[in-house]
């Protein structure tokens, strides 16, 4: 008998001659299971499930939401006599348990092996789930590692950190390509399936899926395949940087792309003219949207892969960075029963985010939203989407006139691009919908400039838009490794700062450590410029459409700038003075470098 089963029955007072251990164990949680608030009834119900399958207990109850997860493994915990652990030590986990075990077999039983140079056990969900558990053992030729438990996030993400680890880098496969023959180059692929469990033995194929691997786990939003006269250079954009991953020869270039076209179903043969695609695949637990543009260059054909993972979860107004002032204020203004509310930045800074992020808030079933995007970004349970798709005429015009009689509330138009998409959007606008969309302009002022540009009458432009909000994304300093310093005169001048606000706010810079592969930065946040189009300002664009003029004015009456925004982040430690610099540097106005601390 394992020593796990000599365990609990010790710890549940289980002695020979007793009834089996999982009768006697279950029965004698119950009381306990009751006192804490789980009912009998459900209770009742889980025990007659476990008659099938054990293990279905304590899922059944946890489904059920009869208990909470944490509350019964501390239950569990103190009923058997184990450890509970809410966090496994990840970063220090020996993975070589990952060549023998199965990845579907540790996710079908809920539990990974922890082997760290200081402690040994197998985390596990459940604890009566003892077959697998003694299976693990014998594979792992440690007949005595012990059990503690953990949540099944936990261990979800251990697994998935150690299959991710176990895979060598792209640096290791790509003198592999020599070996490889043209039909390991154009081997197929499984398109669901898991790139952890991908074990096709093509180095090109093992390349790129370790590209994309490597990727999503470094956090990149864009992968840029470049070929040179000399070599193929491959670089991640990792929060709005780009950063050289990796040089190969340019014999790889060629199956390189025919590879990635193969899995975005592009034409291998044409390498003259510019192709778009899209792949699908699965990372672990995720689901990710890679789209694929391809242009012929002088060197060959580049590549660039942007990735949306499509089980990210919606950011809630609360989540974008702004101040509590602001976003009470957007609240406001994205409850309005009709106008335009516009969000302004160039590509990549968040836009989309901010909109969806409106859309969550006023979603509800009493309200039809519609939206037309290119590409849908996010999927939203209540709200329409609409694909534009130009091979077939369906562009944002023409489906937004689709749209109107769809009887919408609520519309977001993806982005404003020319002038029929902007006079429509205004049209319904003024007959009773709110309109979201996005424009690719610097600041919030020079929005309402370039709709004039397009051709759009002052007067529409004032009647329609009730505010304008411009934005930009700052890296977020990595809290493991900031460090605390006091930046020079010179720093502080180009922030419209002077020396005396070091003696309220602390200033910290970049370092750099594992977590946020040497960079300082992890993750990133947002800044914000929020216009109200009022009567003043609805009086001089009737005038004149000079951005700057619209832009003092918007300023005296209380706008805080993107810069203003920033230096509120810098001075709560959020950010460095050098990132809000590199995305505002070009919009400092004699007004923006006025601040009161």
């Amino acid at each position: 008998m394992s020593k796990i089963h000599t365990a609990l029955k010790v710890s549940a007072g289980i002695t020979s001659g007793s009834s089996t251990p999982r009768d006697v164990i279950f029965s004698s949680l119950d009381k306990k299971l009751i006192a804490a608030g789980v009912a009998p009834d459900i209770l009742a119900e889980a025990h007659s499930l476990k008659k099938n399958n054990g293990t279905v207990f304590f899922d059944h109850l946890i489904r059920k939401k009869a208990i909470d997860e944490i509350q019964l493994l501390k239950i569990m915990a103190g009923h058997f006599g184990l450890s509970f652990r809410p966090e496994l030590p990840m970063e220090s986990i020996n993975i070589d348990f990952t060549q023998n075990v199965s990845i579907q077999y540790l996710k079908k039983h809920k539990m990974v092996p922890l082997i760290t140079s200081s402690d040994s056990a197998i985390a596990v969900n459940d604890p009566t789930n003892f077959q697998p558990i003694d299976d693990l053992r014998q594979l792992l030729k440690s007949p005595d590692l012990p059990v503690v438990l953990s949540s099944q996030d936990a261990i979800a993400a251990a697994i998935n950190m150690a299959y991710d680890m176990s895979r060598a880098s792209a640096k290791d496969y790509f003198e592999e390509m020599n070996e490889a023959s043209t039909d390991d180059l154009i081997s197929k692929i499984d398109e669901t399936a898991d790139l952890l469990d991908e074990t096709s033995d093509a180095p090109i194929i093992k390349l790129v899926n370790l590209l994309v691997s490597g990727a999503i786990k470094d956090r990149a939003s864009d992968i840029h395949v470049e070929p040179y006269s000399g070599n193929l250079k491959i670089r991640y954009r990792i929060d709005g940087i780009l950063y050289d991953i990796l040089n190969l020869p340019r014999r790889i270039q060629s199956p390189l792309v025919s590879r990635i076209k193969i899995m975005a179903k592009l034409n291998i043969a044409e390498k003259r003219l510019p192709q778009d695609g899209r792949i699908e695949i699965k990372i672990a637990d995720r689901l990710v949207d890679i789209r694929v543009s391809v242009i012929p260059t002088a060197f060959g054909e580049r590549v660039v892969l942007r990735l949306l993972d499509k089980t990210a979860n919606i950011l809630r107004l609360a989540d974008l960075g702004m101040h509590d002032e602001r976003i009470k204020l957007l609240n406001k203004l994205i409850k309005s029963p009709y106008g335009i509310i516009l969000v302004t930045g160039p590509t990549g800074s968040g836009k989309t985010t901010t909109l969806y992020a409106a859309l969550s808030t006023i979603n509800r079933p009493e309200i039809n939203i519609i939206t037309i995007e290119d590409p849908i970004e996010y999927q939203m349970d209540g709200v329409g989407q609409i694909q534009v798709n130009p091979k077939i005429d369906l562009t944002f015009a023409a489906g937004l006139r689709s749209i109107v009689r769809q009887d919408p509330d609520v519309i977001l138009i993806g982005e404003i691009r020319d002038r029929e998409t902007a006079e429509i959007a205004i049209q319904s606008s003024l007959t009773g919908h709110l309109v979201f969309s996005t424009l690719h302009t610097n600041d919030a002022a020079s929005a309402v400039t370039r709709l004039i540009d397009m051709g759009i009458e002052p007067f529409l432009v004032t009647s329609s838009i009730i505010a304008i909000i411009a934005q930009r994304l700052v890296r977020v300093l990595c809290p493991h490794c900031k460090e605390v310093y006091v930046p020079d005169e010179e720093t502080l001048a180009n922030l419209g700062l002077d020396r005396s606000v070091l003696k309220k706010n602390i200033f910290y810079r970049k370092n750099g450590c594992n977590l946020c592969m040497q960079t300082g930065f992890r993750g990133r946040t947002a800044i914000f410029e929020i216009m109200i189009v009022d009567d003043e300002i609805k009086k001089l664009v009737l005038k004149t459409s000079d951005a700057n003029q619209i832009n003092e004015l918007a300023l005296k009456q209380g706008m805080i700038t993107l810069q203003k925004d920033g230096i509120d982040k810098v001075l709560n430690g959020i950010t460095t003075t050098e990132e809000v610099l590199r995305v505002t540097r070009s919009l400092n106005r004699s007004d923006d470098i006025v601040l009161e601390v």
